[in-house]
């Protein structure tokens, strides 16, 4: 589809003699403003979680929690490839 405006898509689909939609401009100024107010409070929840503080302990404790379930999960991984090979060689 054309970037066409949009009175030239409501003429092209009800014609000339149609009459404007009701508040039609009030209900797209709204639709402007509730989507304007929803991107600044994402911007401003991006912010806010780009400005926080994260303290040394916290890094220290999502390094160390996330590697020692990469490690439980590889050995999980480990012993059920284990588990198949045993199978498949019976």
């Amino acid at each position: 589809m054309q970037n066409d405006s949009i009175e030239t898509l409501l003429l092209r689909h009800y014609g000339s003699a149609a009459p404007a939609p009701v508040d039609l401009e009030d209900q797209l100024c709204a639709m402007v403003r509730r989507e304007s107010a929803a991107i600044q409070a994402r911007e401003q929840r991006v912010s806010v979680w780009n400005q926080r503080r994260v303290s040394r302990r916290r890094v220290l404790q999502l390094v160390t929690f996330s590697g020692a379930g990469l490690s439980v999960l590889a050995m999980g991984l480990n012993t059920l490839q284990g588990g198949q090979r045993r199978a498949y060689s019976v």
